[in-house]
């Protein structure tokens, strides 16, 4: 469905960001992976994606927190093919009350959370009008959509991806690119599963009680969301499917922001 077309997906080598990445290269698109080391394993991993799924993958250094290597990882890109899908999904967190949380923590959670979509989506919009055609992908959160105690910087950056999601939609409404936000609650990730170990220390806890006790408290279904499941939902707002789909926070959240 998506063969010949180039995606960036930022904050791409492990986790959410590089589910989406490998459902898009099943897909048939060319695949451009993100984070801010620079190590062999990194390029390994694009390597193995080019060769299990027959397109061209690259990874590139870029720290989402800088401005101009936001826009240098559009660039880069760029010299595989006009970028027509973008996914937003670099994301730190940290935990703290609002009157103890350190300001660079909240400087840096803003820029990567947030700062760092509107970087991209402005280098990469261009291209797409170019193009014809694009999509943008903003990972945001349950949070971004409603809030919890002690995560003063990752609500409030995940709502404003929202509304920036919201904004580029509206701006963009009259051309053939849609811009949208999925919303996920707690996924399986490699490092939930660190979480979880986390807290049945500090809880003095079984597996199965922190999970369905302490991490998905809010989340009603009590299952965590699937990588792939993330993954599913990008390739289809990319999908002639969705083209009418734009500006939309879109929940896959197990009933979290139901409640």
């Amino acid at each position: 469905m998506l063969k010949g077309k180039t995606a960036v997906v930022t904050g791409s080598n492990s986790g959410i960001g590089l589910g989406v990445a490998k459902a898009l290269a099943a897909e048939g698109a060319n695949v451009v992976i993100n984070s801010f080391t620079d190590r062999p394993e990194d390029h390994e991993l694009a390597e193995k994606i080019a060769s299990e799924y027959g397109v061209t993958a690259k990874y590139v250094k870029a720290d989402m927190s800088v401005d101009a290597e936001c826009r240098d990882l559009i660039e880069e890109a760029a010299k595989i093919g006009p970028v027509q899908i973008l996914v937003n999904n670099a994301g730190i967190q940290h935990v703290a009350k609002v009157e103890d949380f350190p300001a660079e923590k909240w400087h840096q959670i803003i820029a990567i959370n947030l700062s760092s979509a509107f970087f991209t989506t402005a280098a990469a919009v261009p291209g797409m009008k170019e193009a014809g055609w694009g999509r943008i992908i903003n990972i945001a959160s349950a949070h971004g959509l409603t809030a919890s105690p002690y995560k003063s910087a990752y609500v409030s950056a995940k709502h404003g991806v929202v509304g920036l999601t919201k904004t580029v939609a509206l701006e963009l409404a009259e051309t053939a690119i849609t811009c949208n936000a999925i919303c996920p609650g707690y996924v399986k990730t490699p490092l939930v599963e660190g979480q979880i170990e986390d807290q049945m220390k500090t809880h003095n806890m079984d597996r199965e009680t922190v999970v369905r006790e302490v991490m998905l408290e809010r989340q009603p279904t009590k299952q965590f969301v699937k990588v792939e499941d993330i993954g599913a939902m990008a390739v289809f707002l990319c999908s002639d499917a969705a083209a009418q789909i734009t500006g939309t926070p879109l929940s896959i959240d197990g009933g979290w922001t139901a409640l």
